[in-house]
């Protein structure tokens, strides 16, 4: 009879991988094997992993870059490092990676064996140590910032239970993924999650899109349908850009939270239903309130529990890591390796204020991802990273002094490496150290 324990083997020599695989079925374990990094991170992403074994030396992208990666994206998984080229520096480096163990080509089944068995044994006190929810990872929210620590704090204490929620933050701040991680790290994740973009569905169809209408309702209307939140049914409903749905959808919405029940378009009953509803703005409700563009009742209804998402520049520390997930996503895509960063893009992405957020962060690495060989540099991302100015609010600056700031922000933005300001200036070397001398 098979463990519950699922392990990943990664190995490029298919003659390992599949006599570590018999040796493993024969101790009773369930076993995934790739090939390639690229193919075990296919894996990791749909498949429940409890252990890791892979071997150093591959092809592309190396055994350390994917202990690398599954320590930040899987911390409480156990790495078992296999290899044939031994050496006091690669142990070394594998352990401080991450690994548990390390076993030397070739080896004996009761060795594997004990591997085995002592890299599970540390999962479960890891789990243990880090079952606070600072260190949980919901879904594809990544951060160690303390203002993402707060929003997950937050998650983890509404997961479980169908109070409504409102979610605010700017464009690309990953207002879904939140959303997502709420229903489906909870109890309900078994029932349906659907979403839905208020500004996406004109404003004649949302009403019946929403609740469903009967037949005969409006011109079109040939048979009963019902609406999206029929399709919640003992799930969540998330309903994005709220702030965009008219008076009408409004009313009816007050009356979902109020006496949870919904009335499909030219029907005269209600139907009860059992729905969590999230709900997400980028838009100024208050100001819309007092516009009179959105109810002040239905307001206070969604936002029993609020959670504010913080844009990117509020949590700059968050960025490497941000970065990274996109860079090894991005890499494998489109190179099939690791692609870095080097260290003045690292700093002009740490300047940057992303008035995009996460999503305009990813689309960067996307796109220099493609443009670069192998290491990302200055030259591969968009101009307006390396121009970006900060302006004062006061009082208008003067030409001369405009030029100080603009020159700073780029010596800033190259660790002062001269050579690199003056071309990004479009002056000569000596004519930068004159203005950095005045």
């Amino acid at each position: 009879m098979l463990q519950k324990e699922n392990i990943l083997i990664v190995d490029d020599d298919i003659n390992i991988l599949e006599l570590i695989q018999r040796h493993l079925h024969s101790l009773g374990y369930h076993t995934y094997k790739a090939v390639s990094v690229k193919e075990a991170v296919a894996i990791l992403r749909d498949t429940d992993i409890d252990l890791l074994i892979t071997d150093l030396k591959m092809p592309e992208v190396d055994g350390f870059q994917l202990i690398q990666f599954v320590s930040e994206h899987y911390p409480n998984m156990p790495k078992l490092v296999v290899t044939g080229y031994p050496s006091i520096q690669d142990a070394l480096s594998a352990i401080k990676s991450g690994a548990v163990d390390y076993l030397v080509k070739p080896f004996t089944k009761e060795e594997l064996k004990q591997g085995v068995l002592k890299s599970l044994s540390t999962r479960s006190k890891r789990k243990k140590s880090t079952e606070s929810v600072d260190t949980k990872r919901y879904n594809e929210i990544i951060g160690e910032s303390q203002l993402i620590k707060n929003v997950l704090q937050i998650i983890d204490r509404v997961k479980d239970n169908k109070a409504t929620i409102f979610i605010s933050g700017e464009s690309g701040t990953g207002k879904e993924l939140v959303a997502r991680s709420i229903h489906y790290n909870g109890k309900f994740s078994r029932a349906p999650f659907i979403a839905v973009n208020c500004g996406g569905i004109p404003e004649n169809l949302l009403e019946s899109e929403l609740f469903g209408y009967v037949k005969g309702a409006f011109t079109g209307a040939n048979e009963d349908r019902d609406g999206f939140f029929q399709a919640a049914e003992g799930g969540t409903i998330f309903l994005d850009e709220i702030g965009n749905a008219p008076l009408s959808v409004q009313t009816r919405l007050l009356r979902v939270l109020q006496e949870k029940e919904v009335m499909k378009v030219g029907e005269r009953k209600t139907e009860k239903i059992d729905v969590r509803v999230i709900a997400a703005t980028n838009s100024d409700l208050k100001d819309m309130i007092a516009k009179e563009t959105f109810r002040e009742d239905l307001f206070y209804r969604l936002t029993v529990v609020e959670i504010n998402v913080p844009p990117l520049r509020e949590r700059k520390e968050d960025i490497p890591l941000l970065a990274d997930k996109f860079l090894f996503k991005y890499g494998n895509e489109y190179k099939d390796r690791y692609v870095t960063l080097d260290s003045d893009a690292q700093a002009l992405l740490q300047r940057y204020d992303w008035p995009g957020n996460i999503r305009e962060l990813e689309n960067v690495i996307q796109r220099a991802v493609i443009m670069c060989d192998r290491t990302i540099g200055v030259k591969d991302l968009p101009e307006t990273l390396k121009y970006q100015i900060d302006f004062p609010d006061s009082d208008l600056l003067s030409l001369k002094e405009m030029e100080k700031i603009y020159i700073q922000k780029v010596l800033e933005a190259t660790n002062n490496n001269q050579t690199k300001a003056a071309e990004i200036l479009n002056i000569d070397r000596k004519t930068l150290r004159g203005k950095i001398k005045e």
